[in-house]
């Protein structure tokens, strides 16, 4: 038997990462690759979508358990019904209005996937491939995936790394990039649903949210940003203060209304490229609080409005409607199109970076 072979039949440990079969696609391999921490933090990851699977944090107790929402095998997750579940999006995160874009006096025209817009990479974006997966040094999975220029529209050949590291700080840190061959737009996010209350969850509209937010992106009828900024003022997108997600989220407000909920990106303060916080969550019954830090513009709250109670789980866990929330950082929506916002291009030469930390501690 061959060292490969047995790397495929068992798992075994490569560093401080381990391995395992997880099936195929397409006949490439798939593989669950497993980070542990000293304080047994514990990160399962798969190169399908480089997908976050499983994230067990302890609460105040001392107790571990899995704070995201997704399913038990590869199965689930090549499901048309998931959701997005802890993938890697791209090549663009969040949705592009109209399904085009104009680059340097040029229209290109991408799938539409959700209503008349492209939501996230179209659709078989970065979340439906295969990536080549390195384990190690350490508590670190990289992982990297080669987008031919055209894919789902896109120009440019993309090669796209994303890095993932479990840090002795309870974090987990993502850090993405990419290069070119011709001008095109690029925004990654990590797409993890999060529950922080762990198995016992019911809905996450208890979680305690703060923002680092002024401004947010209202939205049109379809989601996608008008292009202006609008204060949080003392309404319900006002997170300065800690406020519970659930708290104002049926209050008789537009943008409410068109969100089902809240879909809103909202804007960082402080400068895009610097590592700084965006945002806090605190859930009251196990004391489990985690800190979202990013380099990005933007920072995405979405509610799960649109779960619906029809997809089972891990463990045949039903999710329900707002049972749990994403923090998306990114590149604000539809910004190919609004070149008021933050420039989403990447040329030849240059390189996309995105640092994201998902920061974990209790009390």
């Amino acid at each position: 038997m061959t060292l490969l072979t047995s790397l495929l039949a068992l798992s075994m440990l490569t560093g401080a990462v381990t391995v395992k079969n997880w099936g195929s696609v397409d006949g490439r391999p798939v593989h669950l690759y497993t980070l542990t921490n000293s304080n047994g933090m514990r990160a399962d990851i798969t190169n399908y979508g480089a997908t976050v699977v499983r994230l067990f944090t302890r609460d105040r107790s001392g107790a571990l358990d899995d704070v995201v929402t997704g399913f038990d095998n590869l199965a689930g997750y090549r499901q048309s019904s998931n959701p997005f579940f802890g993938c890697t999006v791209g090549r663009y995160a969040n949705r592009i209005g109209g399904g085009r874009f104009r680059l340097d006096g040029r229209t290109y025209r991408l799938p539409t996937n959700n209503g008349p817009n492209t939501l996230h990479g179209g659709n078989r974006g970065f979340d439906k491939r295969v990536w080549t997966a390195k384990p190690g040094p350490g508590n670190r999975l990289t992982l990297r995936y080669v987008s031919p220029h055209g894919e789902e529209g896109f120009p440019g050949q993309l090669t796209t790394q994303v890095v993932y590291t479990l840090t002795d700080q309870d974090e987990l840190k993502i850090d993405f990039s990419a290069t070119t061959t011709r001008p095109t737009v690029v925004s990654l996010t990590n797409h993890s649903y999060f529950n922080l209350a762990g198995k016992d969850a019911r809905d996450a509209m208890d979680h305690v949210l703060r923002l680092e937010s002024d401004y947010f992106t209202p939205v049109d009828k379809n989601l996608i940003p008008t292009g202006k900024l609008q204060p949080v003022l003392e309404g319900p997108f006002d997170f300065r203060v800690p406020t519970p997600i659930g708290q104002r989220i049926d209050a008789d407000h537009p943008q409410l209304k068109l969100g089902g909920g809240y879909d809103h990106n909202f804007v960082v303060r402080g400068r895009k490229g610097q590592l700084r916080r965006a945002a806090q969550v605190t859930e009251p019954t196990k004391g489990r609080i985690m800190e979202v830090w990013t380099t990005e513009p933007g920072i995405q709250l979405y509610t799960g409005n649109f779960l619906d109670g029809t997809l089972r789980g891990k463990g045949g866990t039903i999710y329900p409607r707002r049972y749990a929330f994403c923090l998306e950082t990114q590149h604000f929506p539809d910004s190919p199109n609004k070149p008021q916002f933050p420039s989403a291009v990447l040329r030849p030469g240059q390189r996309y970076a995105s640092t994201t930390i998902f920061r974990f501690q209790a009390r």
